[in-house]
């Protein structure tokens, strides 16, 4: 008995391994394939999981979820309309004009580096910065020609991505709409002591994950912006936008983020840079210790290493929306076989909608 138990046990964890990485496999050959499609999909689905609060929050003064969907989305589109009438024109501006400064900045770095090693010989200190600046001028050159050569591209494509967020708002409205319906018919397709934990781990980790990632974010443009302008930094609003935008990504976002705003910076002034990583750093720490805390939790439960992990894995299967989506996926996976294991399956919340009925009811 005890061989053929060890045998088994020796079996599943011998082929865990495999299966995984062929699954993986699957999975990316999937998503390349169907990119688009699940792009948009996915991209509706997360707007649909941030605005149920609010319609929760307008279905709280007797309004029906219709008339609360309505009035969400319309709110909805016009901050949209009104941050792309005032907000994207500078930014598009700033990002120009970037483009346009960098090798004049890579110039003046060049003569620093010089500077530098002039002055390190004159103390005979073995310091040989050549390799450095070469490449140092080669990757930034290199970023460069991809932004210049993408915003062509999206230039090129703006049609197509006016239609993509059509398409997004739409399938965005149906999901707060019908989406607990679609949800309950996947769920029924599982055993209840399944169901019912996967889809309270989703919406603790979904909807309660990118709510908090995107106030973080908005806290970091928010706060960095007017200390980089009184720094005096150059592009302080897109370089806090950059910043802000990195947040979304979990545990490496910001820090790559401020790494790259702070090398742009010092290629106009290293003290500057300096200054403005310092800055940066300050604000990110009281948002990982006072902030993050409060709106985060513990709510995933995932040792950083395995964050991290996740986040290569969600890269490599579908890019930038990957990495997006992973941490809360490993989170609804985890939590949900720490619920089977416990055996505590919770109480049904639909992903979309109000649940008013007993998890018996909605799975049965």
């Amino acid at each position: 008995m005890r061989r053929s138990a060890s045998l088994q046990t020796l079996l599943f964890y011998g082929l865990s391994g495999p299966i995984i990485a062929l699954n993986v496999g699957l999975l990316s050959i999937l998503f390349n394939y169907f990119k688009h499609p699940i792009t948009i999909v996915s991209v509706a689905a997360i707007l649909a999981f941030l605005l149920n609060y609010p319609v929760k929050f307008f279905e709280r003064a007797r309004i029906t979820r219709t008339q609360a969907v309505i009035i969400v989305l319309l709110v909805t589109l016009t901050l949209f309309v009104i941050l792309g009438v005032t907000l994207v024109p500078i930014v598009i501006d700033q990002t120009i004009q970037l483009l346009n400064k960098i090798p004049d900045w890579l110039t003046a770095s060049q003569t620093n580096l010089e500077q530098l090693e002039a002055f390190a010989q004159k103390r005979r200190l073995p310091l040989d910065l050549r390799v450095l600046s070469n490449q140092i001028n080669a990757s930034i050159q290199n970023i460069v020609q991809q932004l210049a050569s993408g915003a062509v591209g999206v230039a090129g494509t703006l049609l197509s991505g006016l239609l993509n967020i059509v398409l997004v708002v739409v399938l965005a409205f149906y999901m707060l709409l019908y989406g607990d319906r679609v949800w309950l018919g996947l769920i029924n397709l599982l055993p209840s002591h399944i169901g019912v934990p996967l889809t309270v781990s989703l919406q603790l980790n979904f909807q309660r994950f990118f709510l908090s990632q995107l106030l973080l974010g908005l806290f970091m443009v928010v706060t960095l912006t007017p200390i980089f302008i009184v720094m005096k930094a150059p592009f302080a609003l897109l370089f806090a936008i950059v910043i802000g935008i990195s947040e979304l990504i979990p545990f490496i976002g910001a820090t790559l983020g401020i790494g790259l705003v702070t090398i742009l910076v010092m290629l106009q002034n290293g003290w500057l840079g300096v200054q403005v990583a310092i800055a940066a750093m300050i604000m990110q720490q009281i948002k990982d210790n006072l902030l993050a805390p409060k709106l985060l939790g513990d709510f995933i439960g995932l040792n950083p290493i395995w964050i991290f992990i996740s986040i290569l894995i969600g890269f490599e299967i579908a890019g930038l929306l990957g990495t997006l989506v992973a941490v809360p996926i490993a989170g609804t996976i985890k939590g949900t076989f720490d619920a089977i294991k416990t055996n505590k399956g919770g109480n049904f919340v639909s992903p979309f909608t109000i649940s008013h009925d007993s998890p018996e009811d909605r799975i049965n």
